[in-house]
């Protein structure tokens, strides 16, 4: 029995202990394995989804990077990785490019992923994150899957609501020197809460810049896609229709997130 009157956690649940919390403090680590697909999109279809102040990139604005991700996570400890369902999960992100202030910065504007605790983590971070169902291609040395190779090939798929969303095959070509360019820089998220009171509008309402707080990553690996987005009643990622290919990428990743930083704050207009 407690005499500490003081709940615990860093997320909800709040309680005597904070051992239910959804997730622990940041830092947050992450190990993943990542399939990029770039491609062009109507500018205009981008551009409906910057809030003010953001406005398009002045470089190449309808640049789409579509990602599916394999990771596993944890905290400073790392008790996660001894505990895999704490720790594995799988997620897809669609992320554009954006400018505020004269700086080019990334913007995650759709994301599924099939835990509650990253969906938890995207409400700190500002990523609009959903359920979904995420599945790709994992490499591995022996037997039928994938090496990391030229000519090697990936699928990757997203679901939500029981309706797929998109779908690609990537097959790899050649090293790479970069993993791509859209997700290529900070990331400029909003974080928005309602007010509980009717007609109050936002409660929270932060653009906030974040980004890795260290990051080691494998060979990038370059190559081509077959990427097709469906229609679906509550999902809006295919208005981010395909125009042009750029390129399609692969590639292994160590990152870690400890907070970001309060860019500005009640001027979204948001509601």
């Amino acid at each position: 029995m407690t005499t500490d009157r003081g709940l615990r956690g860093y997320f909800h649940p709040k309680t005597a202990t904070g051992a239910s919390s959804l997730i622990p403090s940041p830092p947050w680590r992450y190990s993943g394995d990542l399939l990029t697909v770039e491609y062009r999109t109507d500018p205009a279809r981008v551009r409906e989804l910057l809030p003010e102040p953001l406005e398009l990139a002045d470089e190449d604005p309808g640049a789409v990077a579509l990602i599916w991700a394999d990771w596993q996570s944890c905290s400073t400890s790392g008790d996660e990785l001894l505990d895999p369902v704490l720790s594995q999960y799988k997620e897809a992100f669609a992320v554009v490019r954006c400018k505020y202030k004269g700086q080019t910065y990334s913007r995650c504007v759709y994301i599924w992923v099939d835990k509650d605790f990253a969906i938890a983590r995207g409400l700190h971070q500002g990523y609009p994150k959903k359920l979904g169902s995420i599945h790709q291609t994992r490499p591995h040395p022996y037997g039928p899957a994938p090496r990391i190779e030229g000519g090697a090939r990936f699928g990757a798929t997203l679901a939500a609501a029981d309706r797929r969303l998109a779908q690609a095959v990537v097959t790899l070509r050649e090293p790479s020197e970069t993993n791509g360019f859209v997700n290529g820089h900070p990331m400029a998220h909003h974080r928005w809460l309602p007010s509980i009171e009717k007609g109050k509008g936002l409660a929270l309402d932060e653009l906030i810049e974040s980004g890795a707080a260290s990051f080691e990553g494998g060979q990038p690996w370059v190559g081509d896609a077959e990427l097709e987005l469906f229609e679906a009643p509550t999902e809006e990622l295919a208005r981010l229709e395909i125009r042009e290919p750029i390129a399609a990428y692969y590639r292994q990743v160590g990152v870690e997130w400890d907070g970001g930083r309060l860019l500005e704050s009640g001027t979204s207009g948001a509601a």
